[in-house]
């Protein structure tokens, strides 16, 4: 059977691929005068990380508490029955539904580049060969723009254009998306000499190929000290003294929520005035937040805030790893992402006076959002200035003086929280492959790891036990391959100096575990990702407790044990009013004697070989959410993939006999729909 395809959609797919191809038809017909690609080469940057000072005197005074810690695993069966209590009361509240709420698609030139999964992949950082041609397409489109010597002006009119023809989003949302990122897309692409194979290879990762490309292509020097012999890392000790630790993330602190406006408005935020009335007898949005693509109301925070601060009136220190702005990224200025900062810090200092706080800088704080310039973008429409100094203002009321040089340079800080034990926060943005600055060269920016190398040099000279803090997980897809990797190289360096790492941005409740590069089976240090605090979308809202190990002879400042805590939101909207309770207690719930990075691998393992086990952490990542969906065979290899995963993009090392072991114990069948829908995909 011949397929005929229309005169005008053979001139679309040639073009498409003679751009993506690096060689546009239409570019050589062309009796124009073809304008040069700008050659550009960053300036040097002669920062010298090892002149700076460094914070070496014990910031945070315990306040002496006795923390009673979650049961153990032993006395689970004490309290079995109110748990039971809870889920049979739970499961009159629950329903179904599952809707994504996803913007319908109906051009048939969107069908054909099948941009409803490229939409859907970009937004859960599932990348497929979908978004890979999609990437191409677009950056081939965009380059060949340039050859012909189009201006920023109209490169960014051709943007709104297509934007609004394919019903991408809506007029405004285009508009507002063009306005924000066009400039900046534009004055990269115009400086960098790659083709669209090595930037969407460079942006995806894996999905896209791995394509060398010697641009981004680099490795941090290490110090010629051998790493000391790895002895066995012992549990900590029962009953001794502990920190407890409050972890809040992604807040998304939505100052236009609006209960009763339409949550159902097809745009990247809805629930807010500007979103319109609902349009159906459910598609307003609750008083207290809502399951779709909505963010959190300020009477939801207050009420977060004050029960954590009269439930948890012993806490030690808080861990704040970012995200604080709303999911309104075409609606952002500046000064209004400077306004939720300077509030949300307000009511931090408020709600916890005299208790430090340890903040970590999140993608959202930016604007536009994931734009984070390194230091030698200079020029002032265009570097970061604005929000680093800010957050160093923001950020003295509880870091020491002695950082703000490096806040300034690059929102990173080390700080000695006590004798022997360090906290570093990094700036994840450096890693974000959403981050298009990074093309221009992706090299260390900000000098970052070289300095995050000579401070835990000098801790491990001195003796001192390190947890990090960050924002992106640097085992997620969001991170890029390379850096990812040069992190991955650190943390098994100085494997016996971090014992712990915690991070956010996911929204769900979860964990990585890191391995030695050489021995893939030898657990090697363990990253907590916390919940977020945002509902968006489909999630309960939630927040962490940790209890580390404290101030004795013998302590390991490892995690003893952690907590998820969480508020049914759709509980919270039926009767009015939101009630907080915990969801888990990490031993207790997956029987596990300690949180060692080799406990934690001998979960993965009981993930993979028992179901039960399994479907109680799809539970728990999910925050208990009603809207969750049953998880099959292919998700389930993901979830255990991404707790395995503390290097991004290299899933075929680190969890090839992990999706052979599930698919060898239980093959899912495949329906004939699925079937035809990959095969057709694949077409």
């Amino acid at each position: 059977m011949i397929i005929r395809i229309p005169w005008r959609l053979q001139i679309v797919i040639a073009f498409l691929i003679s751009t993506i191809s690096g060689n546009p038809l239409f570019l050589q017909q062309s009796g124009r005068n073809i304008k040069p690609v700008i050659k550009w080469r960053p300036p040097m940057d002669t920062w010298n990380w090892t002149e700076t000072p460094r914070n070496d005197e014990p910031f945070f005074k315990p306040s002496n508490f006795t923390h009673k810690l979650p049961p153990s695993a032993n006395e689970t069966e004490l309290i079995a029955h109110m748990a039971a209590l809870k889920r049979n009361y739970s499961r009159l509240l629950w329903d179904s539904d599952k809707s994504s709420n996803l913007p319908l698609f109906v051009d048939k030139a969107l069908k054909l580049l099948n941009l409803k999964q490229v939409y859907y992949e970009v937004e859960h950082s599932v990348m497929s060969k979908v978004s890979c041609t999609a990437c191409k397409a677009g950056a081939g489109l965009l380059q060949h723009y340039m050859r012909l010597g189009k201006s920023k002006e109209e490169i960014n009119k051709m943007i709104y254009q297509f934007c609004v023809s394919l019903n991408i989003q809506s007029a405004r949302v285009c508009e507002g998306i063009t306005r924000l990122f066009g400039s900046e897309v534009v004055y990269v692409l115009k400086r960098i000499t790659i083709g669209p194979d090595e930037i969407c290879s460079f942006v995806i990762g894996d999905a896209c190929g791995d394509v060398y490309n010697p641009y981004h292509e680099w490795e941090v020097a290490f110090p010629p000290v051998p790493k000391p012999a790895v002895r066995p890392l012992e549990a900590p000790i029962e009953k001794a003294p502990t920190f407890k630790v409050l972890q809040i993330s992604d807040t998304h602190f939505d100052p236009y929520y609006a209960e009763g406006a339409n949550a159902e408005c097809n745009e990247p935020l809805c629930c807010r005035a500007s979103s319109g009335p609902a349009l159906t007898p459910g598609g307003g949005a609750g008083r207290w937040g809502d399951y779709r693509k909505c963010d959190t109301p300020k009477r939801t925070i207050d009420h977060m805030l004050k029960h954590i601060a009269d439930t948890h009136t012993d806490i030690d220190y808080i861990l704040w790893t970012g995200d604080l702005p709303p999911h309104d990224v075409w609606n952002q200025t500046k000064e209004e992402n400077l306004k939720v900062l300077q509030e949300t810090v307000a009511q931090m200092s408020d709600m916890f006076p005299g208790v430090p706080i340890f903040p970590a800088l999140g993608n959202h704080e930016s604007s536009p959002v994931n734009s984070f310039p390194p230091p030698y973008i200079s020029s002032s429409e265009s570097n970061i200035a604005w929000l680093y100094n800010e957050l160093d203002a923001q950020w003295r009321r509880w870091l020491p003086a002695g950082v703000s040089h490096t806040v300034r340079r690059g929102a990173f800080y080390s700080v000695l929280v006590r004798p022997g034990f360090r906290i570093i926060s990094l700036n994840m943005n450096y890693c974000n492959n959403k981050n298009w600055w990074l093309l221009l060269n992706s090299t260390d920016p900000a000098t970052e790891l070289q300095w995050f190398i000579y401070e835990l040099q000098s801790a491990e000279f001195n003796g001192e036990k390190v947890h990090i803090i960050g924002h992106i997980p640097p085992g997620h897809s969001d991170c890029l391959k390379v850096w990812s990797r040069n992190y991955y190289a650190i943390i098994n360096r100085y494997e016996s100096t971090i014992t712990a790492q915690f991070f956010g941005h996911t929204h769900f409740d979860e964990f990585e575990v890191f391995y030695d590069p050489n021995d893939l089976g030898r657990a090697t240090s363990i990253a907590y990702v916390g919940p977020s605090v945002s509902p968006y979308y489909d999630l309960n809202l939630g927040y962490r407790i940790y209890y580390v190990d404290g101030d004795h002879d013998a302590t390991t400042r490892l995690v003893v044990d952690h907590e998820t805590w969480i508020m049914n939101l759709k509980e919270a909207n039926l009767f009015g009013y939101p009630i907080w309770y915990k969801l888990y207690s990490t031993r207790s719930a997956y029987m596990m004697p300690s949180l060692r990075p080799q406990d934690w691998d001998k979960f993965i393992d009981d993930m993979t070989s028992k179901e039960d086990v399994f479907n109680l952490y799809h539970k728990h990542y999910w925050k208990n959410s009603p809207r969750r969906g049953t998880c099959d065979g292919e998700c389930r290899k993901r979830l255990i993939c991404d707790a395995r995963s503390g290097r991004s993009h290299d899933r075929r090392a680190l969890c090839g006999h992990i999706e052979a072991r599930i698919d060898g114990a239980a093959p899912t069948p495949q329906t004939w729909r699925a079937w035809l829908y990959n095969g057709l995909s694949v077409s």
